[in-house]
């Protein structure tokens, strides 16, 4: 019998989630105020994307779907263990503490989006929330900003915790996986 040197794991869709998702993450990060317009735009594309990958995490293909990479916490837990001595089993698709980091990593966002949106109606008294934010006191206003910027800094922390996590494993495992989700295969 011959076995393939390499599976398909990542469908084109979750790649180009993934990686607009980094760029309009980013995009929305580093601009605001002066480039208001900018992140206006990068936030409701960070939300799209959000809400195209929840339902994608339900009809997807096999390795997109929640059920294949949402795993109990105790599961998670002894993972992230076997990870820092070195023994964590090799998973083809999401391992459980990458498929906490993608929950979180959506939560993150979306709190950031939520945020950004009640903040949007408030204070510049536009965007679909506007109607109901428009009678927004200041202080509230000062509280959602806090809010917002609490939400994208966190984020932020988890994307570095997420790529940290990719290296290591990467290092543990010996493959690329920055480079498989690229182009979407990995070793069986």
């Amino acid at each position: 019998m011959n076995i393939p040197s390499e599976l398909k794991v990542w469908d084109p869709l979750v790649r180009l989630f993934h990686w607009a998702l980094v760029a309009a993450f980013f995009i929305a990060y580093f601009t605001e105020d002066d480039w208001l317009s900018w992140h206006v735009v990068a936030g409701y594309t960070v939300l799209g994307l959000v809400l195209f990958r929840l339902l994608w995490g339900f009809i997807g293909t096999p390795y997109a779907r929640f059920s294949s990479f949402v795993y109990s916490p105790g599961a998670t837990l002894a993972y992230i263990k076997a990870v820092f001595t070195g023994k964590a089993a090799r998973y083809l698709g999401h391992n459980p503490a990458g498929g906490a980091m993608i929950i979180a990593l959506l939560l993150g966002v979306l709190a950031t989006t939520i945020s950004g949106l009640m903040l949007y109606g408030a204070d510049a008294w536009q965007g679909p929330l506007a109607e109901w934010m428009k009678n927004t006191s200041d202080e509230t206003i000062d509280t959602l900003k806090e809010v917002h910027d609490f939400c994208a800094n966190f984020t932020l922390f988890l994307v570095v915790v997420h790529v940290f996590g990719v290296l290591w494993e990467s290092v543990l495992h010996r493959e690329n996986l920055v480079l498989s989700m690229l182009h979407g295969r990995k070793r069986p």
